[in-house]
Formats: C-alpha cells, structure tokens, sequence
C-alpha cells in the first residue's frame, strides 16, 4: 500500500485510471509538452513556478520573432497579452514590457479569463487599436499555463483538463504601417466573434469552480461538442454573408425558407460548401471530437482539418495559441500561396466562438525557426481511433 501511494504521489486510484483512458483517446502523441514541475513525482504547484512557466514560453516566443524579423523592441506600440486562468500582479503584458524594455508610451493590454478563443479576442483588438493608431506595430502573445491549474482532486469533469492541455505559445506581430507591408505575409479581412453567454448551459458548459473537497479546477461538460456547434452555427451565420459566394448563400437561404415552412417534413439545412471561400481551415484543435463535429458540420475534406488533427497529435491542445501552430504546419508543408484564404475558428469558454479571416500576400516558404522544422516531414501520420471499454 506505500508503495502504489508513493507510484501514484497520493492520487485516488479511480482518478489516475480515468486520465490514463482519456489519454489514450486523445490523439496526443508522447512528444506533447508539460512543464517540468508536473513532470515530477510529487508534483509541485506555486506561484513561483506558473511565472516561471509563462516567462520562458513568452520570453522565449518574443525573442525568436524579433530576432527573425529584425525588430527594435522599442518599436512595438501595442502590446496584447492573454491568458486564461493565469492572471499573475503586475500582468503578464507588464513583464514582457520590463524584460524588453519596451517604451513607457507603450498601449499594453492583458486579456485572461477569455478561453480558447482569445487569440483571436487579441487579434479583433489588435485590429481595433491599428485603425485608431495608423502606422503602428502590434504584438500579440498567446499562452496558457499548466502548473497552477493542475487539478489534483477526483472529479472526472475537472480532470479532463489535465488529460487536454499542454504548455505551448505564440507571438504575432501585426502593422498598419505602410513600410511594412511589402514584408507582411497576411492581410486580415474579416473578424466576426460569437458569445452564448446568456444561455446557462453554455455559460456553464467550461467553468473554473471548487469541487468538494475544495479543490480548484476547469470542469468541462459533456455538453461541450453541442454548445460548442451552436455556437458556431451562429457565427458561421453572421460570417457566410461576407465570404462565400452568392450562389452558396443563396442555397442556404433557400434551404432554411423550405425548412420553416415545410412543417409535416422538415428538410435538412443546406451546408455551404466552405472550400468555395478558403483554401485553408485552422480549426482550434481542443480535442478529436471538437474537429470530427466541426468537421462533419461544415463537409471538410479531410485535408481540410490535417492541420488541426497534427498539432493536436504534436503538441495536444494549447489553448489560444493553436490556430497559430496550425497555420505554421500549413506553411512548413509549403502550401501556402499568394491570394490563398485561410479561416481560423477558435471556440472557448464563455461559450465564445470566433474567427478570423485573412488572405495570404505571397508565396510563403517554410519557415526553417518554425516549431514544426524538425518533423515537419514526418507528417502527417495516420492516428489510430482507440476504443476503451
């Protein structure tokens, strides 16, 4: 009995063997990053170690970008920061400030408590402050941390979390200045965002509470695949209007009259045909059954969402920074070129589903300080489905 404690670092035994099954349906493979405090028998959570932990993604992802693209600190005018359940004093905005020694004019911002869907909350933003501010440079940093919100308790709702998430980040430099744009690779078109806030269960359907034992954790209902298909029903509504072509539009009008009319025997909605407006999906990668639905909804292609499925097998679910991982897998694969369109959808708490349109400049080659420069030929990979009973 001290020995399986001591294996187990005290964990309830039903609680390890229930992670352990999710795991293995997950679609990760054993390349997926944790910090190293949780990788450590017994884990350790502090303060110290979550700014730790945020500080070397965000550090680390900062320098890389200015080093590659030749920027002066000092140049950046907007900072937008975000994280979800890590919201440390002085902000996560403030410390990239100190450590780049950034102006003191500098318009920082910080966006937590926003889910999944916050990388694209920072880009509507970034793209609000750039046509108020012209000829300034916005960098956007997108992170999640693991340390403090591990759940250690033994609710299996809670414990999904531990079984999805996993340590990554992003940083994207968007410019409304004119000298910059023969070096841009994309040009933003369209941003619609989506809230169901008002409806309880999708308010409630990922929510931070205490279990009990008191125990702090993100518990995700198994109403996730369904709040989450609603509410990107409603956004792919406000967003077909602005992308797709009239043909496709049309259909689906039609199809919805027919649908409220015909009484006796409904017929099913029309679905656009999406491959008509993008060339390239980047579908927020939170899990295999949020990219088989979205998949499913929308009539994908299978290379549609090759994308989404390899950075949930490489990296597993980062939060907002996915769709940015993502887009880097379709560029390390060669793929993007000059007038390509490309959707990125992200759906997070809240419920909140939001995307971002944006059409590619130029031929984009591989990028060799990408994440995905070492494997990138690797890919894709067949991933099995696993069945447990």
């Amino acid at each position: 009995m001290f020995e399986e404690n001591s294996i187990l670092d005290g964990l309830d035994p039903e609680s390890v063997a229930f992670q352990c099954k999710i795991i293995a349906k997950s679609g990760f493979s054993e390349e997926t990053g944790i910090t190293s405090s949780l990788a450590q028998i017994p884990k350790v959570k502090s303060l110290a170690l979550a700014l730790d932990e945020a500080q070397t993604i965000m550090y680390s992802a900062i320098s890389d970008l200015f080093w590659r693209n030749n920027i002066d600190p000092k140049s950046i005018d907007i900072l937008i920061t975000n994280c979800c359940v890590f919201c440390p004093t002085p902000s996560l905005s403030s410390m990239m400030v100190n450590k780049f020694k950034m102006r003191s004019n500098i318009m920082s911002f910080h966006l937590s408590g926003m889910g999944c869907s916050a990388g694209i909350v920072s880009v509507s933003l970034a793209k609000d402050l750039l046509r108020v501010h012209r000829d300034s440079l916005a960098l956007i940093v997108s992170t999640e941390t693991l340390n403090l919100n591990w759940y250690t308790g033994k609710v299996h709702s809670m414990l999904l979390t531990n079984c999805l998430f996993r340590m990554a980040g992003a940083a994207i430099l968007m410019s409304s200045r004119v000298s910059d744009k023969h070096k841009s690779k994309y040009e933003l078109q369209h941003i619609v965002r989506t809230i169901n806030a008002q409806d309880d269960q999708a308010h409630r359907c990922v929510y931070q509470d205490v279990d009990p034992e008191n125990k702090e954790g993100i518990s995700i209902s198994k109403d996730v695949v369904h709040v989450a298909g609603d509410a990107l029903k409603k956004n792919i509504a406000s967003l077909g209007p602005l992308v797709l072509p009239l043909k496709e539009q049309f259909l689906y009008v039609i199809s919805i009259i027919r649908h409220k009319v015909l009484y006796t025997r409904r017929p099913s909605i029309y679905t656009p045909n999406f491959n008509l407006a993008f060339e390239h999906f980047c579908i927020h990668s939170g899990g295999r059954s949020v990219i088989k639905a979205i998949e499913r909804n929308l009539r994908l292609r299978k290379q549609d969402v090759e994308a989404s499925n390899m950075t949930l097998y490489r990296f597993g679910n980062t939060s907002s920074s996915s769709i940015w991982y993502e887009l880097s897998y379709t560029e390390a694969k060669g793929r993007m070129k000059c007038g390509d369109r490309v959707w990125q959808i992200a759906i997070g708490s809240g419920f909140k589903c939001s995307s971002a349109v944006w059409k590619c400049l130029r031929d984009v080659k591989p990028d060799n300080g990408s994440a995905w420069r070492d494997t990138i030929n690797l890919y894709p990979v067949e991933v099995p489905d696993v069945k447990i009973s």
